[in-house]
Parts: structure tokens; sequence; C-alpha cells
């Protein structure tokens, strides 16, 4: 749960790792237990940490992957989404950082893990973009929790109303809610 993560002091462990020489940079990285990965201006993917390994199933492809370290990407509301429009694709093309975003990353096995991005394009002291850096935290858990609780919602409500028809259709809200709460729960998609 991202209550639960020290986000701010990951994203401040990250900008001071920034600040080293390449291999320093890479062990500060790595140290961090949330994935973190770097990209080039164009958003080829230059380095990676292995929590990024642990949290996509799959092992990310420096120089040749671009914008992202998953597989493949949904929405929330489980609708594709093509890496080029990911919030790190957005934040490298807007120079801007994303914030309060969420994805579900699709594993190789079938696996899927609810995150939230924190894209950051980094300057160089004259202003030019030369790359950016992403942390992806974890909220799989607050998610599904989140997805049962407006399960329960519907099915209170579907009981306390007596015209069949909004019934029916405040319980099949019910089962999709709870469909999609056991898919972020278990380690390969209901």
């Amino acid at each position: 749960m991202t209550s639960a993560i020290p986000i701010q002091a990951y994203l401040d462990t990250t900008r001071q790792a920034l600040q080293l020489e390449a291999e320093q940079r890479h062990s500060a990285l790595d140290a961090i237990p949330v994935p973190v990965y770097l990209t080039d201006p164009n958003g080829t993917l230059t380095y990676f940490n292995s929590a990024c390994r642990e949290m996509t199933g799959r092992e990310p492809q420096p120089g040749k992957d671009r914008w992202c370290v998953t597989w493949k990407l949904r929405s929330l509301n489980d609708e594709p989404l093509p890496h080029d429009r990911c919030p790190m694709a957005v934040a490298i093309k807007e120079k801007r950082e994303i914030r309060g975003e969420i994805a579900i990353a699709m594993r190789p096995d079938g696996g899927r893990k609810a995150f939230m991005p924190f894209p950051t394009p980094l300057f160089s002291s004259d202003g030019q973009l030369v790359g950016a850096i992403n942390m992806l935290v974890d909220v799989s858990e607050e998610q599904s929790g989140a997805l049962a609780e407006q399960a329960e919602r519907c099915r209170r409500l579907a009981g306390a109303i007596s015209d069949r028809y909004t019934t029916e259709i405040l319980l099949c809200m019910a089962q999709g809610y709870e469909r999609n709460a056991r898919a972020l729960r278990s380690p390969v998609a209901a």
C-alpha cells in the first residue's frame, strides 16, 4: 500500500543518486526496494534496478525497450495502454513530471500489478532534456481493496432496492469489481 511505503524518501534517494558517478548511482538505485529505471531523452531504457525485474516478471532490455520496463500496460479501466502513451512517455514528450496516475503492468506469466509511476524528466544545467527517471510503486493490494469495497457497496445497494432490473445491474457490477480485485490479488490474472 502506498501509505506503508515512504514514497517521498525513495524519490529523494533517487534524486540524490543522480548526482553520483554512474557506478555509484547504479549501486544507490539498486539499493532502493522499488522499481526504478532511467531513459535517454528519446525514452530508450538505459538502466533498471533488480526490483523492475521482480515487478514486471521480465528482463527489461536497455537500448531496446522504450518508455517503460513493463511487458504490456493497461489502464485502470482495463483498456490497453500503449507504451508511447504511458506516463513516462507523456513526461518526456511534455518535459514535465507526471503524478497521481495508476496503470496496470501485465506480466508475461499472466500476472498483473497495479502501480503508481513517478516519471521525472532530467535536464542539463542549460535546460536541455537529457533523460528521465521513473519509480514504480506497487499499489495492487490498495487497488484490490478499493475494488472489493465497491463490490460490497453494490451488493448492499442491491439488497436495499426493490426494482429487479436495477438489482441485477448492481449485482453484475459487484461481480465485475470482485473479478478485477481477484485479478490484482492473484499471481496469475483471474
